[in-house]
């Protein structure tokens, strides 16, 4: 099926100007359309054994929109089939990513505003999702037990360094005991980086997130972890700025998203590895280390 198919589908009577290719991946690929009396709409279709992440998209789209309103998109239209695709509204704005606010501090206490808009939002137990939690846990610590279990397992098969495999697992096994410290599920966005938030650069106002393909119920200093393992980078502004906006934070959370960064590092090694992408492995390496060496 053609996109202007899909669009006639999900917008019928629709004038198509201009289809453009934007950034997608090896799940999806992404289109924005752009309509001569409406407002632009995006085309996300889905590789066939992907096709499975449609339902969990329009499912935690549907949980974010009672929160967030129009900071995230809006679906139109999903369908399944050969291919599948979805219809959503455009967030508009550019990637933070590509952007050089000039007060790096105001952009993220946005951020950490947002975020803690995403955790208000209870799940029935721990664990991925799709339109429900996979293979539900009933406790935190149940949950990223199995899941440093899981990465250390894969990580060893993959051929990582035998030494540093050994080095986080004792460091999870010193530190486990603070996985216990949450014991209510939330919402978690799983990938707010700032690849996934769009920013009007003229007044540097944040405009919304993207990207629901990872999220999972967890503890939300998971989110928080991931944000700062992948775009914070030792940056204090950010950091500052993301607690300030996020609000009252446990008293245990420094150790608690050290903890965590360790495991988002240690999945994303696995993923690098498992794909054959190996030019981040040794610096990722290198961030693990970091964390357990002494």
């Amino acid at each position: 099926m053609e996109i202007h198919a899909m669009i006639e589908k999900a917008c019928p009577g629709s004038e198509i100007a201009e289809i453009l290719p934007r950034t997608g991946g090896q799940l999806s690929t992404v289109h924005e359309v752009l309509r001569t009396a409406a407002a632009p709409v995006i085309v996300k279709i889905y590789e066939p054994e992907w096709a499975w992440k449609q339902a969990k998209e329009v499912h935690v789209y549907s949980l974010l929109a009672e929160h967030l309103g129009n900071a995230v998109p809006e679906v139109i239209h999903a369908e399944a089939g050969d291919p599948a695709f979805t219809v959503l509204t455009k967030i508009e704005g550019v990637p933070l990513s590509e952007a050089e606010p000039p007060d790096w501090k105001a952009v993220y206490v946005q951020l950490g505003q947002l975020q803690a808009k995403i955790h208000r939002i209870p799940q029935p137990a721990y664990g991925y999702l799709t339109d429900q939690v996979l293979d539900p846990l009933p406790t935190n610590d149940a949950y990223m037990r199995r899941q440093f279990t899981k990465k250390i397992a894969e990580f060893d098969e993959l051929g990582g360094d035998p030494v540093l495999s050994k080095q986080i697992t004792q460091y999870v096994e010193q530190h486990a005991g603070l996985f216990a410290a949450n014991d209510a599920p939330s919402l978690c966005h799983n990938d707010f980086h700032e690849g996934n938030v769009l920013v009007d650069p003229q007044s540097w106002q944040v405009q919304g997130f993207i990207d629901v393909e990872n999220a999972i119920a967890a503890d939300p200093l998971m989110d928080l972890a991931k944000t700062e393992c992948y775009s914070i980078w030792g940056n204090a502004d950010k950091l500052a700025g993301l607690v300030e906006g996020y609000g009252e934070l446990p008293v245990d959370w420094r150790a608690r998203t050290t903890l965590y960064r360790l495991y988002h590092s240690l999945e994303l090694w696995d993923w690098f590895k498992s794909i054959g992408t190996v030019d981040p492995l040794d610096s990722i390496a290198g961030d693990m280390a970091a964390i357990v060496r002494p």
